[in-house]
């Protein structure tokens, strides 16, 4: 069984209520197509760095961000 298909719960992405299969905020970004792709990220109004998010867990409630850069002037 995979990370993204043990589980179910509704969070808060980018202000729109989602339910994901990720247990961890670096699955949520897999599943949601930003594998890859330098972003910023926020759990509950709190940055989380890169490096920490295979390690932070997801829980039914929690509100993420995710931030791309923006080219323009």
């Amino acid at each position: 069984m995979t990370e993204t298909a043990t589980r179910l719960c509704d969070i808060t992405l980018n202000g729109a209520a989602v339910a994901t299969g990720a247990a961890t905020l670096a699955a949520l970004l897999a599943e949601q197509g930003f594998a890859g792709i330098k972003v910023a990220t926020a759990l509950n109004g709190e940055f989380v760095p890169e490096r920490l998010r295979p390690a932070t867990a997801l829980a039914a409630g929690d509100r993420v961000e995710i931030l791309t850069v923006r080219q323009g002037g």
